[in-house]
Formats: structure tokens, C-alpha cells, sequence
């Protein structure tokens, strides 16, 4: 009876590669079939956020790209949900936007229904269980900050719905940027005007080493009396004024060789149309 069944086979160290081999095989007959697998798409953008002595501050660029072109030099990554709870978005704009929306409603009418204020655990978690039911298909990459009840709190949840929650956090392209510049920095209790500075300073160094982030820096800071959204905090990468003239006369630059090819050409018809000028 048994003897058509597999023995256990015992277990091996080292790594398993079984995925890779699958995935080869599917993406040769794929492409044998003419099709071609999707790739990930490659965003830009640089989030952060800390908490500091009374609160939270949010940060964020304001630069959104399509590939490698500047799509738009000065939209809003930082998203209101709440009265005192605030989000930044990265990832696909389009998904981000929709999602902090959607999370906007939901936490409305949540607070409807019980009629208490949002906790930001509350807010993270519908926000986390939501992503996850996409299975990564929405490209947004969130960081959750606000003041409740309970106190100051931070998280960040990531497209498949996994979630963090630290003192200081970063995501997007420039995140590596920004994080080195809060663990160089960052204390606990700092002053309001230390922890604005310390994340204006983490939002330049993404927009400074970073292709994908630019423009200016947004600040957004929450405490218990309320938020405040800080739009155009800083602008790091102003463009410089020209200090010399570069024009320069007809033949400066000397002209090597020239080659005149004429075109043998018939006129099949011509016609006149004159211009109103009232």
C-alpha cells in the first residue's frame, strides 16, 4: 500500500533554487509564445518621518517622474487621513493617491460609526490589510504618522502589506539617503525646531543623491493641539542664475566642410491662402 508513496527525503543545507528554474522555464515559453513577462516598475520618490518630543514630523519631495522624465516638479506627497494623522506616499502616484483616499473615507466613516477619533494603529491596520488583498499589485509604499490617545506613533507599510513601526523611518528610491542622515542624527525628545531640521536635511539628501526625488521639501507636523502642513518648507535645488553671456558672433566657430545637395523636385500644386489679421 505504502510503496507508491515518496520517502521523506532528508534535509539538505544550503540554498533552494527550485523558484529560479520554474521561473526560467515559464519565461522561455513565454517567449516562444511571443509574450514577454512584465517588469516592475522603477518609481522615485523620498518619504520620511521621525518623532520628536511632542509629536511627529512628516516629511517628503515634491518631484514625480514617468521613467525619465519630470512629470511634475511640485505635487504633494503628504496626504491628509485624519485631524491629527497624516500620511506620505511613494510608489505609483496614481496608486498612492487612490489609496490614501480610499483610507481618507474609511477612517470617516469609522469615526462615524463609534463616534471617537481615529488611532493610528487603527488607520495603519485598515491600511495593511487593504494592500495586502492586492498582493502587491497596488505600487504604494505608505508612512503613517499621527498623535492619539495613546500617544505619538509611526509606521510604515510597505505594497504586500507588511508594516514597521520605529522612532524614525524612510521609503522610496532615496530612503538609503535619508536613512543615513537620521542614524548619523537622530535622538529621542528632540526640539521641534531640531526634528524639522533633521528631516529637511533627510529629504535634501534624497533629492541631492537621488535621480528620482527633487524639487522642494514638505514638512507636516502633528502634536496633540493639531497638524500643521508646512507646503514649500525648503527649496534645496534652486536653479542658479546665468553669470556670463554665451552668445557668441556668426563664425566663431570655423566651418570644415560643406556639402550642398539639391533636390529635383515638381511642383504638383501650389495655392495661396491669405491671412486674417483683424
Amino acid at each position: 500500500m505504502l510503496h507508491g508513496f515518496k520517502t521523506a527525503e532528508e534535509q539538505r543545507g544550503g540554498f533552494c533554487f527550485e523558484n529560479s528554474r520554474r521561473n526560467a522555464v515559464l519565461q522561455s515559453s513565454l517567449s516562444e509564445s511571443g509574450y514577454k513577462a512584465p517588469n516592475a516598475r522603477k518609481t522615485g520618490t523620498t518619504i520620511a518621518g521621525i518623532l520628536y518630543k511632542d509629536g511627529v514630523v512628516l516629511g517628503a519631495d515634491t518631484r514625480a517622474t514617468d521613467d525619465m522624465v519630470v512629470a511634475d516638479k511640485n505635487c504633494m506627497k503628504i496626504h491628509y487621513i485624519a485631524p491629527k494623522i497624516y500620511c506620505c506616499g511613494a510608489g505609483v502616484a496614481a496608486d498612492a493617491e487612490v489609496t490614501t483616499q480610499i483610507l481618507k473615507s474609511n477612517v470617516e466613516l469609522h469615526t462615524l460609526n463609534t463616534g471617537r477619533p481615529p488611532l493610528v494603529a487603527m488607520v495603519t491596520r485598515q491600511l495593511k490589510q487593504m494592500l495586502f488583498r492586492y498582493q502587491g499589485h497596488m505600487g504604494s509604499s505608505v508612512i503613517v504618522g499621527g498623535v492619539d490617545v495613546n500617544g505619538a506613533h509611526l509606521y510604515s507599510v510597505y505594497p504586500h502589506g507588511s508594516w514597521d513601526k520605529l522612532p524614525f523611518l524612510s521609503m522610496g528610491s532615496g530612503a538609503d539617503s535619508a536613512i543615513s542622515v537620521f542614524e548619523d542624527r537622530f535622538k529621542p525628545n528632540m526640539e521641534l525646531e531640531e526634528a524639522k531640521q533633521l528631516v529637511r536635511d533627510a529629504i535634501a539628501a534624497g533629492i541631492f543623491c537621488d535621480l528620482g526625488s527633487g524639487s522642494n521639501v514638505d514638512l507636516c507636523v502633528i502634536t496633540e493641539a493639531g497638524a500643521e502642513y508646512l507646503r514649500g518648507y525648503d527649496k534645496p535645488a534652486v536653479r542658479g542664475e546665468r553669470q556670463g553671456v554665451y552668445r557668441f558672433q556668426p563664425g566663431t566657430t570655423a566651418v570644415l566642410t560643406k556639402t550642398v545637395t539639391p533636390l529635383s523636385l515638381d511642383v504638383v500644386e501650389e495655392t495661396v491662402q491669405t491671412m486674417d489679421t483683424h
